[in-house]
């Protein structure tokens, strides 16, 4: 792994700090992008004491010259699309440039790859929403897909993307579709960050109440660290192949507020409130996966669940809240 140079774009978020901790450690040359390079702080890349390890450079992949320049001077062999607008409920209110961060910039990465003579290998973080509702039927790599949100779709069409080019270019290229995974690096606009902030602030002697839109929808809930060793792996495959990720255990959002709130001596009922403006317009009742498939083929399968998620993000806050 030391002569190889991953290319990371979407490097500032969540799942791109941890990547590139991850091929840090495997010997990578690792480089990243972010629309303004000079402007970003890389707080992630920071917070996990990586930041002066990694080359940074500014990139749009909504601009095919820019994305075809970097892909030139970083001579990649290993390229991770990380980026574009990551929010499904912010989606329903930016639906164009959602489609168009994800949409076309996965487009404009795919010609770009296709013109580079070194033959990089393409990973494409695709996403669990793509399924829409399966009706508590667990979904494999075969699952139609049915989005709910501009987000979904968006990602519907970059999953499709990645498969055509695949095919008719003999790119290798391939989707991770992943469930949801989190960490302490997720900014509190996701509602797991939101209610682990709300109720470790609540614990510290705040009066505010954690206001919440439906918490019976049920998700598979995984550790954002141990997924990225999944996005790697899949590129040292002999074939390029999609893959979905996830823990195989689905729990509704109340059990994990429920359980927030246990790990802080706390009673959920006494904080929470239910508020119907943070409802969306669609939403997916019950997301469910069978990640058979990733334990057969790559050897991965995720060790922390929803409950170990929790304690480690409640432990990480209240460490974080002492020190600050």
């Amino acid at each position: 792994m030391k002569n190889k140079t991953a290319l990371i774009f979407g490097i500032s978020g969540q799942d791109g700090a941890y990547l590139a901790r991850l091929l840090l450690e495997k010997g990578y040359k690792v480089v990243g992008t972010s629309r303004d390079a000079q402007m970003s702080s890389f707080a992630n890349l920071r917070q996990l004491g990586i930041r002066d390890q990694v080359e940074v450079g500014s990139a749009s992949l909504g601009d095919f010259r820019s994305v075809l320049q970097v892909l030139k001077d970083a001579k990649p062999n290993e390229i991770y699309n990380l980026a574009g607008q990551s929010s499904v409920g912010l989606s329903f209110d930016q639906p164009v440039e959602t489609f168009e961060s994800i949409g076309i910039g996965t487009l404009n990465l795919l010609e770009s790859v296709r013109f580079m003579d070194n033959g990089p290998r393409l990973y494409n973080a695709s996403s669990s929403e793509c399924f829409g509702n399966t009706d508590g039927v667990p979904a494999t790599e075969d699952t139609p897909f049915r989005p709910r949100s501009p987000y979904a779709v968006a990602k519907a069409a970059a999953f499709w993307e990645v498969a055509n080019y695949r095919e008719a270019y003999g790119l290798f290229a391939c989707s991770g579709i992943l469930f949801n995974h989190e960490s302490p690096l997720r900014p509190e606009r996701f509602v797991t960050q939101k209610i682990v902030r709300t109720a470790c602030r609540i614990a510290d002697g705040s009066r505010e109440k954690l206001r919440l839109g439906n918490t019976s929808v049920c998700r598979d809930w995984g550790w954002a660290p141990e997924y990225v060793e999944a996005m790697w792996l899949m590129l040292q495959q002999e074939q390029a192949e999609d893959f979905i990720v996830a823990t195989g255990q689905t729990y509704a959002l109340q059990d994990l507020v429920q359980e927030v709130f246990a790990c802080l001596d706390l009673d959920w009922q006494e904080h929470v409130e239910l508020n119907p403006a943070l409802l969306r317009p669609t939403d997916i009742m019950q997301s469910v996966a069978n990640p058979a498939k990733v334990e057969r083929l790559l050897g991965w399968k995720a060790h922390s669940a929803m409950p170990d998620v929790v304690a480690m993000m409640v432990a990480e806050n209240k460490k974080h809240c002492q020190a600050g």
